[in-house]
């Protein structure tokens, strides 16, 4: 059964543009700013939502997702919290796709039974957990697709041919295509090489691609959005977010729309790319990342 994950790509590629995904971290710098933001993304031009889920040990994150993931602990978050503000951001949104994306260890905790019913029932769609490979689906991927949620892989720059199609094996939603070898946050990719990456990808699978990492700005986003089906951002949103708060990272009145018009402004470019670029048509990782996906 389709997810909102594949009707919103579905609608977007019917529009003839790219989806811009925003990631957020739940909780930061607190649970109440943390859900004003989020109920807020969709009204700023984000298509899919990622939400991110504390952890203390986030090895392919930079230091500014650390650094929320820190805040958000230290502000009390737990992934029985972080549902409960996916279940509160769907009484009033039931159609923007939600993706969690962290690690395995608080889902293990959790128990995975239990989680992939929690999170259904919450309005999740859909899961990216970056320390779990190909090798490992019977532990989360095959058991989270039997319940409904699409298992977005990530593919990186080391990711060849031969291993590719064991990364798409049990992939839906979307691909995540990781566009440079480095942490969140790390410098831009290039964006001839992302293009060729990114066909490359769509040689092996019918998925939409959404590349991340390295996007700052509507400049980037807009390049990135003439060639992949979706631009994720989210070391930028969490840097603007750092920069609104005042003492003891407490949430100031412009924290909310810090990341809003940051938003606004990538949309922005996304929804404009193919049509300046004359394309529209109707119709990390850490060296350790890399080694567990390439």
């Amino acid at each position: 059964m389709p997810t909102r994950i594949d009707a919103r790509f579905s609608a977007l590629k019917a529009e003839g543009r790219a989806a811009l995904v925003t990631f957020v971290m739940a909780g930061d710098p607190d649970p109440e700013t943390s859900l004003a933001i989020v109920k807020a993304l969709p009204g700023a031009g984000a298509d899919v939502i990622e939400v991110g889920m504390p952890f203390t040990d986030p090895m392919a994150d930079g230091p500014a997702i650390q650094a929320a993931g820190l805040r958000a602990l230290h502000a009390g978050m737990t992934l029985e919290k972080t549902l409960k503000l996916v279940t509160e951001f769907r009484a009033g949104d039931n159609a923007t796709p939600m993706v969690l994306m962290g690690y395995y260890n608080p889902i293990y905790v959790y128990g995975v039974d239990r989680f992939l019913i929690d999170a259904k029932a919450a309005g999740v769609d859909g899961l990216i957990v970056v320390d779990l490979p190909p090798e490992e689906d019977a532990e989360l991927c095959i058991p989270a697709r039997d319940a409904g949620l699409n298992f977005i892989r990530l593919a990186t720059p080391t990711t060849d041919d031969k291993r590719l199609p064991k990364v798409l094996e049990n992939t839906s939603g979307f691909v995540y295509y990781v566009s440079l070898t480095g942490i969140t946050g790390a410098a831009l990719a290039d964006y001839a090489g992302v293009s060729e990456a990114v066909k490359r990808i769509k040689g092996h699978t019918g998925l939409p691609i959404a590349v991340g990492f390295g996007v700052k700005n509507a400049g980037n986003a807009a390049e990135i959005a003439r060639n992949a089906d979706g631009v994720v951002v989210g070391s930028a949103l969490v840097e603007a977010l750092k920069n609104s708060l005042g003492p003891d990272n407490k949430a100031g009145a412009s924290s909310v729309e810090a990341v809003t018009t940051l938003v606004a402004s990538l949309a922005e470019g996304v929804r404009g790319a193919r049509k300046s670029s004359g394309a529209e048509k109707s119709g990390g990782a850490f060296s350790w990342l890399t080694r567990l996906w390439a």
